[in-house]
């Protein structure tokens, strides 16, 4: 029997999510036919997707692989409805964005090969910088819309956002850690532990408050503005760092040597999202833009 779409959600919902509770809860689906569809699409393929133990479950090598051609699958239906559902435009225009240094390769770059499929003759610029400048920029007219954190937006007033993802920050371990077999790790533990601190996004702010807030003065090895970097000197045991979900990517060069765990406790969470200034006539372009990404936030929920 041939897999199904609904089995490739669920399966993608798990993997995103990282429990079966969590998937079903964010599909508004009982855990029982979350749990019986990922049993059906691992006979189908004859592989393990998940290796189940105690703490829940782990994604496997081969379920990374499958991950890859299940989110594309997923894309490219969603693609083929809009065809049919949207009459793309034939006419030109214009596009200002803006974007911030964490979510450019992770969010806004599978948004914007979307928008340009659909929309191509719209000449599409785009911006990189931090938030408060990026602000500035909506405030003023200059961007059409960002794509940004948008945790501690500043300009609430002038500003109307709206989230496209919430990523809770998790701990990256290298492979054989001590903490990496501990049943529960906690802030504390991970305070003790030299910190590989990334610089973009309000990421150091964050979690520095989160770890003064405790009494802890963290020991930082090593401040980047480069994931790749974090990958890198986690994975050759520099140290552990906190990060937002989004950016842990398992099949990346140095992914197999790095392990990301749940923390215990309140840890803080980053909302991505669409800001664009409140109140202003957006071009078409834009509301076409703002469209997409409605859209893929709630592919799941269509399919």
């Amino acid at each position: 029997m041939a897999f199904t779409l609904r089995q490739l959600l669920y399966f993608v919902a798990v993997a995103e999510q990282g429990t079966v509770s969590r998937a079903a809860q964010n599909l508004s689906i009982s855990q029982s036919s979350v749990t019986e569809a990922i049993k059906e699409l691992e006979s189908d393929l004859g592989v393990e997707l998940f290796e189940r133990h105690s703490r829940g479950l782990s994604i496997t090598h081969k379920g990374h692989q499958f991950l890859r051609h299940a989110t594309k699958i997923l894309a490219d239906v969603s693609d083929a409805r809009r065809t049919f559902t949207e009459e793309a435009a034939a006419a030109g225009g214009a596009l200002h964005l803006g974007v911030t240094s964490l979510v450019a390769g992770y969010v806004l770059s599978d948004l914007l090969a979307r928008y340009r499929r659909a929309w191509p003759s719209v000449d599409v610029t785009a911006i990189e910088d931090n938030g408060d400048y990026l602000e500035h920029l909506l405030v003023g007219g200059e961007l059409d819309v960002a794509v940004m954190v948008i945790s501690n937006l500043r300009d609430r007033m002038a500003l109307q956002a709206e989230i496209l993802e919430v990523s809770p920050y998790r701990l990256w371990l290298p492979l054989g850690h001590p903490l990496a077999g501990a049943d529960i790790i906690s802030i504390e533990d991970v305070a003790r532990e030299p910190l590989i601190m990334l610089t973009i996004d309000e990421i150091e702010e964050n979690t520095g408050k989160l770890l003064t807030a405790l009494g802890a003065r963290p020991h930082v090895a090593f401040r980047t503005r480069s994931v790749e970097a974090v990958r890198s000197l986690v994975a050759t045991g520099a140290g552990v760092a906190l990060l937002p979900d989004l950016v842990y990517r398992p099949w990346s060069l140095e992914g197999d040597r790095i392990e990301s765990r749940d923390v215990a406790g309140s840890l803080p969470a980053v909302q991505v999202g669409m800001v664009w200034r409140r109140g202003s006539a957006l071009q078409q372009a834009a509301r076409d833009f703002i469209g997409v990404a409605q859209g893929q936030r709630t592919t799941r929920q269509r399919l």
